[in-house]
C-alpha cells in the first residue's frame, strides 16, 4: 500500500476532519464522491472529493513532487471535470507528504499565455504539529509535520495513538501511522515507539503484510516460471499470511510450475 493511497483511506473514513482541516468553515453535511469524472472518464487513485453542502473538497496528496502529467495541468483539468458534472465551486489542496525542496512543491497555479488556474498547496514539513496530535483521524499524518525534534514527535505521536480507547480504531491508526512514518524514520525506531503487538492485531496492518508478501512470491515465481497464469495468481491471492509464508518455504522446492499447481491445491483449503 503506498504512502499517498493510505491519505486518501484516512480522507475517506474521517472526511470531517479533513474539512475542518482544510476549509475555513466546518460543513454541516459531508459526503465522499467517487474518484471517477465523466468526460472521457479518468480514474485517480490517490486523491478524494468530498461534497458539502455547497462545493466540492479535491484534495491530492503526492509523495513525488514530479508526475507524468504535471500537477498544475492535472489540477486544471480535475477543476474543469469537476465544474461541469456538479456545477458548484470547487476547492483544491495539493499536500506533499515528503520534504524535500525540488522547486515543484512551490508552484500554487496552472500558467499559460492565456490562462491562470490557481489551487492551495499544503508542504506537510510546514504543518504545526498541534493540530494533528490532537485529532485521531489526522493523527497519522502528525511525524510528517514541522519540529526541532522529529524523535520527541514520534514520541508524542505514539503516546497519542495509546490514549485512544476504541481498540480497533487504535489498531488502524497505529498500521497508518506506521506506513505514514516511513517517509520520514527508520523502520527500527518506528516499532520501538508504535506498539508492534497493536499494529500486528490490525486489520489493515494485516492486509498490507498479506499484499506485500502476495507481491514477492508472484515476482519470484514469474523469474524463475515466466508470466504466471491469472487463474494461479487468483489462488495465490486467496491464500493467508500463514499460507504464504509456507508457500515461500517452498518455493525453492519447485522445478517446474506444476509444482506450484500441485501445492495451491492442497493448501487452498
Amino acid at each position: 500500500m503506498s504512502f499517498d493511497n493510505v491519505c486518501k483511506l484516512l480522507a475517506e473514513k474521517y472526511p470531517l476532519d479533513f474539512a475542518r482541516w482544510l476549509l475555513p468553515e466546518e460543513p454541516r453535511e459531508i459526503k465522499v464522491l467517487k474518484t471517477e469524472l465523466s468526460i472521457e472518464p479518468i480514474r485517480a487513485d490517490f486523491l478524494t472529493f468530498l461534497q458539502t453542502e455547497n462545493q466540492i473538497l479535491h484534495i491530492e496528496f503526492q509523495t513525488k513532487a514530479t508526475s507524468k502529467t504535471p500537477i498544475p495541468l492535472r489540477m486544471l483539468d480535475y477543476y474543469v471535470r469537476l465544474t461541469r458534472q456538479y456545477k458548484v465551486p470547487v476547492i483544491q489542496v495539493v499536500i506533499f507528504l515528503q520534504e524535500t525542496n525540488e522547486k515543484e512543491v512551490f508552484i500554487e497555479a496552472y500558467s499559460s499565455e492565456t490562462t491562470i488556474h490557481r489551487y492551495r498547496v499544503i508542504r506537510m514539513w510546514e504543518q504545526d504539529s498541534a493540530l494533528f496530535l490532537n485529532n485521531p483521524g489526522l493523527l497519522p499524518l502528525a511525524p510528517l509535520t514541522r519540529t526541532n525534534s522529529p524523535q520527541s514527535l514520534l514520541s508524542q505521536v505514539s503516546e497519542n495513538v495509546a490514549k485512544i480507547s476504541d481498540r480497533e480504531t487504535q489498531q488502524d491508526i497505529a498500521a497508518y501511522t506506521e506506513i505514514l512514518a516511513g517517509l520520514r524514520f527508520e523502520k527500527n525506531l518506528i516499532r520501538q515507539l508504535l506498539s508492534e503487538e497493536i499494529m500486528q492485531e490490525s486489520v489493515i496492518y494485516q492486509d498490507i503484510l498479506q499484499k506485500g508478501e502476495q507481491r514477492t512470491i508472484i515476482r519470484l515465481l514469474n523469474r524463475r516460471f515466466g508470466e504466471i497464469d491469472s487463474s494461479l495468481l487468483n489462488s495465490i491471492r486467496m491464500l493467508t499470511i500463514e499460507k504464504l509464508d509456507n508457500l515461500a518455504d517452498s518455493l525453492l522446492d519447485f522445478s517446474e510450475i506444476s509444482d506450484l499447481v500441485t501445492w495451491l491445491n492442497r493448501h487452498e483449503n
